[in-house]
């Protein structure tokens, strides 16, 4: 019961620190990176798909990106999707690809990232912290229905708050490596 707890615990930390990885991916720094585009959704011809199924999205330099679609048709609904979303960014199309070159930030709008990224990170210690809790009311509920010795109990909540810790230093090495990114002129 409390092994399946446990490890129910640390699966759901594990996915909330890759849940954050991945959303950090999408976050802006001063370089190209395609993570910025590949979740941006196009409707081609009628039907909505992510970007990155619909075309190649590749670094050119530092700061472009250069998107060549699959079919040359959907060319013009990439741009417009492009053109919608929120990258602050006008594409350039160039026979069959689009080029979409990425202006250096300015301090205060890095500043603004890094507070977004900052709210983004707790969330995920609060998320695992409600884990824990979780984690905790079952080895209780455990302990209370004689299913487990108030050692044993003891070992287990000490398992999970080590758990604890490991996901939020995780989310903490995840947040600083983003901020230097952001924050690297």
């Amino acid at each position: 019961m409390t092994e399946a707890a446990l490890s129910e615990a640390r699966h759901k930390m594990d996915a909330t620190v890759q849940a954050l990885d991945r959303d950090l991916i999408g976050v802006r720094t001063n370089r190209a990176s395609p993570g910025l585009v590949e979740h941006i959704k196009v409707d081609y011809h009628g039907t909505v798909m992510p970007l990155n199924q619909m075309a190649q999205i590749t670094v050119a330099e530092a700061r472009s990106l250069v998107i060549q679609p699959w079919d040359k048709s959907a060319l013009g609904m990439i741009e417009k999707a492009l053109q919608k979303s929120d990258l602050g960014v006008m594409p350039k199309v160039e026979k069959d690809l689009l080029r979409l070159i990425m202006p250096a930030l300015t301090e205060e709008r890095r500043r603004d990232i890094n507070k977004m990224v900052g709210k983004r990170g707790e969330e995920s210690r609060i998320s695992i912290r409600n884990i824990r809790r979780d984690a905790l009311d079952k080895i209780k509920a455990a302990e209370k229905s004689s299913e487990l010795s108030e050692d044993q109990s003891k070992r287990f909540q000490t398992q999970v708050q080590k758990l604890t810790d490991e996901g939020i230093a995780k989310v903490d090495a995840a947040l600083k490596k983003k901020e230097a990114e952001i924050m690297q002129v």
